[in-house]
């Protein structure tokens, strides 16, 4: 069956997003149809005024409507420890946890030779301006655990060692509510690694 071309244009700009394949996108795109005028408006506009409004913060790069951001500015929270993550997404899920108050720095992505991403891409020199300010006691890697994640730990924690500044890894292991059995040999082996005193 042929599909109407404004329809097959929005199926084809749908699949662009992360995570949708064909499949996802003509569904969504099947939904949208059926949404009336007003609810169309009002998603086109919520798209355009998150393009036009949303930011980087100035000092941790993560999104902000207001520069510095709401973790930057805050005065209650531990400026002396800075969690570094890739993505800003990655702050909001270490938010979640209600266990971490102290401070963000955004990579803006991953080491990755082969996608052509090295450091000089990323916000690393501004981690390292940030510790050569003073007050930061410990900056604590919590990158994904997977190749590009480690690489980029690795070398942070090289151009950190100069500072004499404490560095730290998040642990990694098996989760909460697992089975041993089903885990995977890397995962079992960081989670002996990682492990502590009870």
């Amino acid at each position: 069956m042929q599909l109407p071309k404004p329809l097959e244009q929005l199926i084809e700009r749908l699949t662009r997003l992360p995570g949708i394949g064909r499949k996802s996108a003509q569904r969504l795109a099947f939904f949208m149809l059926h949404l009336r005028q007003e609810e169309v408006a009002e998603l086109a506009e919520a798209i355009l005024r998150a393009r036009e409004r949303v930011k980087q913060c100035s000092v941790c790069f993560g999104v902000t409507e207001t520069d510095p951001c709401g973790v930057c500015s805050d005065t209650d929270r531990d400026h002396s420890r800075i969690c570094v993550v890739e993505e800003a997404k990655d702050v909001l899920a270490i938010e979640r946890t209600g266990e971490f108050r102290g401070v963000y720095h955004v990579l803006g992505g991953a080491l990755s030779p082969l996608d052509g991403v090295g450091p000089e891409h990323l916000h690393i020199r501004e981690l390292l301006e940030r510790v050569e300010r003073g007050g930061v006691e410990e900056v604590i890697l919590a990158t994904n655990p997977n190749l590009a994640g480690e690489a980029t730990t690795m070398y942070i924690w090289k151009a950190l060692k100069p500072h004499k500044v404490r560095t730290t890894r998040i642990a990694h292991g098996v989760p909460v509510g697992g089975d041993l059995e089903y885990a995977d040999d890397l995962t079992l082996a960081k989670a002996l690694q990682g492990r502590r005193e009870m």
